[in-house]
């Protein structure tokens, strides 16, 4: 038998999350998540579930990057950032069984009670582990149809005690999986640093003030955010998340087979066909102003459906925290000039506390004139 419909007038119900809504029973979308109709996804008519126009990113097969064709695969890469800013990574050595896992048990966290998860409710932006809704449920005017369970990383062996406990292998699948992207964030950002000309892949090229970038990616900030979007019941009036760029350095995105993720693409919103078993990658605010404005971070947005749910586990990399992120002073000069002020996390913090991240807005305060 079906739950009732909720009545919904209660604020407290919102804060509780989507997962919560949907399994009472909603059956027509509360006013805190219907957008102004600017603002509202174009979902073609006569299949609900898919936007009009889809696009398969440029595909980089990082096996071919460990061989003899590493030159035309890091063009390739360094055209996907210029252009598109994402780029999907296939043959890229992690397991599948650390891939399937960490879908699995996110599925099951999700699947829990509301009690369990609540547990890890917190408004603390540092927190080692938080759970909860839309992208500020203290600050969204509108809510988006989206919870969501953040787990900073580094280093493992001191947030790991925090993380959920329940269930009962969430740890160590979570933490393998971890590791392993940690891995591969790093092959691949000793890629892009090449394709910059920052690094060189052999020992004569490299220098130590190369290594030593790499050096403080190694013990970089890692946090993991794992995406949860029930089946909506009007999905033309909301948003699973809205247009935004991603503030770390590279972010990796792990999605299962259904749609739902849209990229700016030519002023056009266009949706990424999900393909198994492979990383989304995209540039995010931290490599825009690395890279002087070179390579872009692209906004892009979450659509939802109303019957299929969709999870998708965002692996977001960057320097240390305390780090300051600027311009490589290599790819500063008379013609390129600097383009943007030094920030670190401290000042995207203060910046994402004190209004609603909209667009690329704190990018944008970054730029110098």
């Amino acid at each position: 038998m079906c739950p009732p419909a909720m009545a919904l007038t209660n604020d407290d119900e919102f804060q509780k999350g989507v997962k919560h809504l949907s399994e009472n029973g909603v059956s027509k979308l509360p006013n805190k998540y219907i957008l102004p109709v600017s603002d509202r996804p174009k979902v073609d008519k006569e299949h609900p579930n898919a936007a009009k126009s889809s696009l398969k990113l440029p595909v980089i097969d990082f096996g071919e990057l460990q061989g003899p064709n590493r030159s035309q695969v890091l063009n390739s890469l360094s055209s996907a950032c210029e252009e598109y800013g994402f780029f999907q990574v296939v043959n890229h050595g992690i397991p599948i069984e650390a891939i399937r896992s960490m879908i699995g048990v996110s599925t099951r966290f999700f699947g829990l009670p509301y009690e369990e998860r609540a547990k890890y409710m917190s408004s603390d932006m540092t927190s080692p582990v938080r759970y909860g809704t839309s992208l500020n449920q203290r600050k969204d005017s509108v809510f988006c149809w989206r919870d969501f369970l953040k787990l900073v990383c580094h280093p493992l062996s001191d947030v790991l005690p925090h993380w959920p406990s329940c269930p009962m292998d969430f740890r160590e699948v979570a933490a393998t999986y971890a590791r392993e992207t940690k891995w591969l964030f790093i092959r691949i950002t000793e890629a892009i640093l090449e394709s910059l000309g920052l690094w060189g892949a052999t020992t004569e090229e490299k220098t130590e003030e190369d290594d030593e970038i790499l050096k403080q990616f190694h013990d970089g900030s890692q946090l993991m955010v794992v995406n949860c979007f029930p089946p909506c019941p009007e999905p033309d009036l909301t948003l699973g998340m809205p247009p935004h760029s991603d503030y770390g350095f590279l972010t990796l995105l792990l999605q299962d087979e259904v749609e739902g993720l849209q990229i700016q693409y030519k002023g056009k919103w266009i949706t990424v066909e999900p393909m198994p078993n492979s990383f989304v990658v995209n540039v995010g605010d931290h490599l825009e102003i690395f890279s002087n404005g070179r390579y872009k971070s692209v906004l892009h947005r979450v659509f939802v459906n109303p019957a299929k749910p969709r999870l998708s586990v965002a692996s977001l990399h960057s320097l240390p925290f305390n780090c300051m992120v600027g311009p490589s002073p290599k790819l500063i000069d008379q013609v390129n000039p600097r383009r943007y002020k030094d920030t670190d996390f401290a000042t995207f913090l203060e910046y994402i506390s004190s209004c609603e991240p909209k667009k690329k807005n704190f990018l944008e305060s970054r730029k110098l004139t």
